[in-house]
């Protein structure tokens, strides 16, 4: 069994108003001994959850960043100076500086890691370029299929290079598998890359083993104005349908995938789709 506790999303229950939210996403994952934290939020709110949770940061044994956006990777700095052993794995760095770019360029944002984190511990780091086995049935994927459209919301997200912006490729994006058994558990972070591309490229890697759950956000909300939707609903419900053709048991989705897109994708997937939030305890 995989037990996933969400350290940080977007959103909590009524009844958790002990816990904080931002906009971003963390988990702390337990699968065959090892304890991982996936992604770290955009703060070190993740952190104070942790202990409101009952979960020591300092006994993670590894941290993967799914990619290298604030939301997923601000609380770096708070866990490096709390956690004195593990490594933080993360995708190929980017090019240039990532910037957010909207309202015809009034609005420019850089919305990177901080790379000061990076000069600070340089041995905590390792930036896979191809796919690696990082424990036993702990899986990195770097490499990611493009057979399907990619989110509309990237069109925002950019790099920077001496002056230069280009679209964002995303090749700093990665996947995780975790094999339990004979089945998987696909942890996605945003899925910049495509929720579809990311399955089709678990399935192409990992053939013919079933995925008991696909956790993490679809990229399919509206920033910073989450309740537009970049996508129509008929892209949004073919998502859904196109899911559902996968052999995946179980959804878990939130952060980036937006309320007012996971209603539709729910009217599409039903009970095999769910919305996760800060504070939830999910055992697969």
């Amino acid at each position: 069994m995989i037990t996933i506790k969400v350290l940080i999303e977007n959103r909590k229950p009524d009844n958790r108003n002990n816990l904080e939210t931002e906009h971003g996403l963390a988990l702390h994952i337990e699968h065959k001994n090892q304890r991982i934290l996936f992604d770290t939020g955009a703060s070190e709110a993740f952190g104070r959850n942790a202990q409101k949770l009952g979960i020591d940061i300092d006994q993670v044994d590894m941290a993967i960043i799914s990619h290298h956006h604030y939301d997923h990777g601000g609380g770096l700095p708070f866990f490096l100076e709390n956690n004195v052993k593990s490594k933080v794995y993360l995708g190929k760095q980017p090019s240039g500086d990532v910037l957010f770019k909207a309202w015809a360029g009034l609005l420019k944002k850089h919305i990177g890691l901080n790379k000061q984190v990076f000069a600070k511990y340089p041995d905590r780091f390792l930036f896979l370029n191809d796919m690696a086995e990082i424990a036993p049935d702990i899986f990195i994927i770097t490499n990611i299929c493009n057979k399907y459209k990619r989110p509309k919301g990237n069109n925002k997200l950019l790099i920077q290079k001496n002056g230069v912006l280009r679209p964002d490729k995303f090749e700093h994006e990665i996947i995780v598998v975790l094999k339990d058994k004979e089945e998987l558990v696909v942890l996605t972070g945003c899925s910049h890359n495509g929720i579809l591309n990311m399955i089709e490229t678990v399935t192409h890697n990992f053939p013919n083993i079933p995925i008991k759950a696909v956790v993490g956000g679809f990229h399919l909300a509206g920033i910073p104005i989450e309740h537009l939707m970049p996508e129509s609903r008929q892209e949004i419900e073919e998502i859904g349908y196109q899911l559902l053709k996968y052999p995946i048991k179980k959804v878990y989705t939130g952060h980036c995938t937006g309320l007012k897109s996971y209603k539709i994708l729910k009217r599409v997937m039903g009970n095999k789709l769910e919305y996760i939030t800060t504070g939830a305890f999910i055992d697969i």
